[in-house]
């Protein structure tokens, strides 16, 4: 998890500094892709192949949750 902390950070330092354009945005949202694909991957299961509803793995919420926070954060900054 200290991992996927660490490189979200560096997502967010480098959108920070690159040009404010869609092509920073598009990076940082690769970048917040790859977080909730390895997200899912070390709590055994495979992005876009769950349907989350009431017997959802606590996991793969606090995946989505991560995800939407990332996202939220790369709109914030690179547009």
């Amino acid at each position: 998890m200290k991992t996927l902390v660490l490189f979200l950070f560096g997502i967010i330092l480098t959108a920070l500094y690159a040009k404010a354009s869609l092509v920073a945005y598009g990076m940082c949202q690769s970048g917040c892709a790859a977080i909730v694909v390895a997200c899912y991957a070390g709590a055994g299961y495979v992005f876009g192949t769950e349907i989350t509803g009431v017997n959802t793995h606590p996991a793969i919420l606090a995946c989505n949750k991560t995800f939407g926070k990332c996202s939220s954060i790369c709109s914030s900054v690179t547009l």
